[in-house]
This record gives structure tokens, sequence and C-alpha cells, in this order.
């Protein structure tokens, strides 16, 4: 596939490159939907797989919309799907085709070679983004004695930092985003609650 721009000198800028339609590479200093972020020496991803969204709109499905692979996957890996709600929300607000500024990437917010190694190729399909970032979070469960605050940290800043800390460390990103996501799920389970005691209602009724 043709590149569409040369790649400029290399210099301290961060970049980002994306594919169009036709399979053309195109790279930008900014940000956007879809684009990965560009690291010199280290081959570009085929990004052409992935279904483009049209709009932020599309993008940007309700929580319902990935129910099923949300119950599938935290049955699967006995997690409390709340809290896997509650990441995806506080990663990615329900977006599909989320890249943040460190090339992540998804609903669940995967770097590469995080995805990769849990058997995710196309970050940017929900299902199995959902399912790597899903076995993701119950490795670091497993690696923090079941430590939800500490696997939330290490999900977020890594496992070496938590380590080195004993803990949470001490990085305002990292501590508002666990306060973040434990919010969330207390969130998401008050709204189960109310559900199912209004369901039990009405079948009474």
């Amino acid at each position: 596939m043709a590149l569409a721009l040369l790649w400029p000198a290399r210099s301290g800028a961060q970049m980002y490159y994306f594919q169009d339609d036709h399979g053309a590479y195109h790279f930008t200093n900014a940000p956007r939907p879809g684009a990965a972020r560009f690291v010199f020496d280290q081959p570009l991803d085929d990004l052409s797989a992935r279904e483009p969204a049209p709009s932020a709109a599309r993008a940007r499905a309700g929580a319902g919309v990935y129910d099923d692979a949300i119950s599938q996957y935290a049955e699967r890996y006995r997690m409390d799907p709340e809290l896997v709600r509650a990441v995806i929300r506080a990663e990615s607000g329900f977006n599909r085709v989320a890249v943040s500024p460190k090339g992540a990437r998804g609903l669940m917010q995967l770097m590469p070679a995080t995805a990769r190694e849990h058997g995710c190729h196309n970050p940017y399909d929900a299902d199995a983004n959902i399912h790597a970032g899903v076995e993701h979070l119950r490795t670091l469960l497993d690696a923090h004695g079941e430590n939800v605050p500490r696997a939330l940290a290490a999900y977020n800043a890594g496992s070496k930092p938590v380590a080195r800390y004993h803990g949470i460390p001490p990085y305002a990103e990292t501590e508002q985003y666990v306060s973040r996501v434990l919010r969330l799920r207390r969130e998401y389970r008050r709204k189960l609650l109310l559900a199912r005691r209004e369901d039990n209602r009405s079948r009474r009724q």
C-alpha cells in the first residue's frame, strides 16, 4: 500500500497515522479517531481491517449495545460486569474507535502490545477489545490479590509503580482514575439494584 505522504525528518514531535479507504497511509500531528501513534523504526499496523465510524455519534454507543459481550466475558473471567462497564466508561466513554494521545485504542483503551498479548488484532472490534480488556484486567486482579483499587491503578499506570509504592502510586491521574472507576461501579450497581426492585414489584402486581 502506498504512502500518501513522505515521512518528514525525524523530530521530537508526536505523530499519528491513519489509513484511508484505499489503504493509503496519512500522517498528522493531531490525534484523531481511528489514528494510531507513530513510533519511529517500528512497522506500521494495518488499520484497514477496522470499520471506521462515520461519525462520533455512531461511535459512541450506549452501554446497552455491549451488554452481551460484557456479561459474557465478565462471567468467563469471574469478574463483576459493573466493574467492566465502569472501566469502559472511564476509558473511552463507550467510543469503540477512541484513540488516546499515547496510542491506547478502542473501548477499553488497550495499548497495541497489550492487545496483541491477549489475542486482539483489531482493537476497534468491540467484542475483541472487550474480551482482551477483561482478560487483561483479570490478570491484574490475579497479580494484585483481587485488590480492585490496585488492579485499576495497574490498568492505568502499569504494575511496576503499584509494586513500587505497595499500593496506588501517588500520581494525580491514577488516583483520579481509580476513584472515578469505583464511583462509576457504585452507580451501575445502584441502577442494577433499582431495576431489579422495579422488576420484582412489577411481577407482584
